[in-house]
């Protein structure tokens, strides 16, 4: 993984960043967070300067959050259930997805980006119900920000140790997915509480 990115990184520099960040956003089987770490490893190497690295991966990330919101007003659906397996998005997944977003929309979009299978759905199954564009924005675009900024930052941070990321969401990754689901359905739980009439 280290010596892919690297090449591509030192052939195409922060436009690298941004391509794979576009190509895993849609839906293609990349680690992001993953590489995200890396980039944070090759700041704290100073082969990448941080403040362009960052603004790399947010713009590769908005993209590749919007690419997919404009599939899925494009073409709907069924495009998604024809070719999404192709590239590990399952019937279920769709499902699973859809009934979060119709409870927790807004949050789904703004931390959907932690959770394994699920980032790569959020923006389609926004545009499929039509979400508002303005909406969506607001919220995926403060996610990918947050994200970005949370795994370049943890593999400057980690240094040499960088790869420990990796180690710990192929382990731990489950865990991470039950934290956050309790944590968007508190929030859903006040929300809902604060807005229902006296």
């Amino acid at each position: 993984m280290a010596h892919h990115v690297q090449s591509l990184i030192e052939h195409y520099g922060y436009f690298g960043i941004i391509l794979i960040l576009v190509g895993g956003i849609v839906g293609l089987p990349l680690p992001d967070e993953i590489f995200l770490t890396y980039v944070g490893y090759s700041v704290y190497k100073e082969t990448l300067a941080h403040i362009p690295a960052l603004i790399s991966a947010m713009v590769g990330a908005v993209g590749g959050i919007t690419l997919s919101y404009y599939i899925g007003y494009r073409f709907g659906l069924p495009l998604l259930q024809k070719y999404g397996p192709k590239i590990h998005i399952t019937e279920q997944k769709i499902d699973f997805t859809r009934k979060l977003f119709a409870k927790i929309g807004p949050g789904l979009l703004l931390i959907g980006y932690f959770i394994p299978g699920v980032r790569h759905l959020t923006a389609y199954i926004a545009a499929i119900n039509n979400y508002p564009y303005k909406k969506f924005a607001f919220f995926a675009y403060t996610g990918a920000v947050i994200w970005t900024f949370t795994f370049i930052t943890l593999g400057k941070v980690l240094g040499e140790n960088w790869r420990y990321v990796g180690v710990y969401l192929s382990r731990y990754s489950i865990y991470l997915i039950v934290l956050f689901l309790i944590l968007m359905l508190i929030v859903y739980f006040i929300f809902k509480k604060r807005n229902s009439p006296k």
